[in-house]
């Protein structure tokens, strides 16, 4: 009878359920364990990545954030004459829930940020990149810098709100709140014409 060939698990594989597990039970439900048992291996195989369990975690959010950096440098690179558009889109992207595991591990870190200083200053290093990016977005649209960033912010808070909220009977039509919503963190404003004398 011939044996079934063992698993070759990389540092990334243990990663990737590791914050497949996170978005499902939390960072209390990361455990050598349960990762080997999701995993079909036995936990020595974990012992040839990680020294521990914190090496692991460490692991978990340097990914995360490495992941998350690169997405939104991704999608906030401007293109002259299009900056307007890619704030729209920008703000689609975020505010709609085809990700739905995303948001789950978006949740989960800032949980484990609350109760975390390594995770806190992560949650905070994606969270200053994020709110930078869009900054940039703003002020090639021309908008003032004070202005950029309270509407980077405004974009941030709406975004990571409805990600939370269940707000479907909330209004008849959800659909034309968002587009206003979208149209009042986005929109140029009109140019100030000068009072006639």
């Amino acid at each position: 009878m011939e044996k079934t060939p063992r698993l070759q698990l990389d540092r990334s594989a243990w990663i990737q359920t590791a914050l497949d597990t996170l978005a499902d039970e939390g960072v209390t439900g990361v455990r050598v364990e349960v990762l080997a048992k999701r995993l079909h291996v036995t936990k020595g195989s974990f012992y040839w990545h990680f020294k521990d369990r914190q090496d692991l975690l460490s692991g978990v959010l340097e990914t995360w954030k490495d992941g998350r950096i690169r997405d939104i440098i991704k999608q906030t690179r401007p293109e002259p004459g299009g900056e307007e558009t890619l704030i729209f889109r920008v703000i689609d992207i975020y505010s709609a829930s085809r990700n739905r595991k995303g948001i789950l591990i978006e949740l989960a870190m800032r949980e484990w940020a609350r109760r975390d200083p390594a995770a806190a200053a992560i949650v905070e290093e994606v969270d200053a990149w994020r709110l930078r990016c869009a900054r940039e977005l703003f002020l090639a649209c021309g908008i003032p810098m004070h202005e950029a960033s309270t509407r980077s912010m405004l974009l941030y808070a709406y975004v990571f709100g409805v990600s939370m909220m269940n707000c479907e009977k909330f209004d008849g039509d959800i659909a034309r709140m968002k587009d206003d919503i979208r149209d009042l963190i986005a929109r140029r404003p009109p140019p100030v014409t000068p009072a006639a004398s």
